[in-house]
């Protein structure tokens, strides 16, 4: 009997936990975001990595990632990378368990001038209300691109010949 009873608390500790990293609503992602960026141009992925679910599934347009361990190492390796790092989020919108994050980031890197890249995420919540999926979508050849000089020109004559 006191088999079940600790048991009975152990599952109800361990919902309580599960509430407490999870995500409800559209305003609590925004404000998690952008903690993140806009720490003394190092982002620090600290507090909302908890929010994540440990078989994440992160997709962008230069790599795929699964798993939390994974994961954690692309954000350390964003944060050495860059030099300052910064992300305004332009706004997010939630429907049912899928959040659309539409987003500004600004990256300075160790050489080159500052770049804009222009993006979204959407985010895909389990039934926890944790981060199961992530993708990232921009252009980022073209808005890294824009920012070197004469160069950003002729990419993008490139493209509209190309493509355009």
């Amino acid at each position: 009997m006191q088999t079940d009873i600790f048991d009975e608390v152990t599952d109800n500790n361990h919902s309580k936990k599960d509430d407490m990293n999870s995500i409800t609503n559209v305003e609590q992602i925004k404000e998690l975001w952008s903690k993140t960026y806009n720490t003394k141009g190092k982002p620090d992925w600290s507090h909302i990595l908890p929010y994540y679910d440990d078989n994440i599934f992160f997709r962008d347009s230069i790599q795929q990632i699964n798993g939390i361990d994974d994961f954690r190492a692309m954000t350390e390796r964003l944060t050495k990378r860059s030099k300052d790092l910064k992300m305004k989020v332009v706004r997010a919108i939630m429907e049912g368990s899928i959040i659309f994050v539409e987003w500004e980031m600004t990256i300075k890197y160790k050489k080159n001038p500052s770049s804009v890249l222009y993006g979204s995420s959407r985010l895909t919540l389990n039934e926890e209300g944790m981060i199961i999926e992530q993708r990232d979508y921009y252009d980022l050849w073209g808005d890294i691109f824009d920012n070197i000089p004469r160069f950003g020109k002729v990419y993008r004559r490139f493209m509209i010949r190309k493509f355009g």
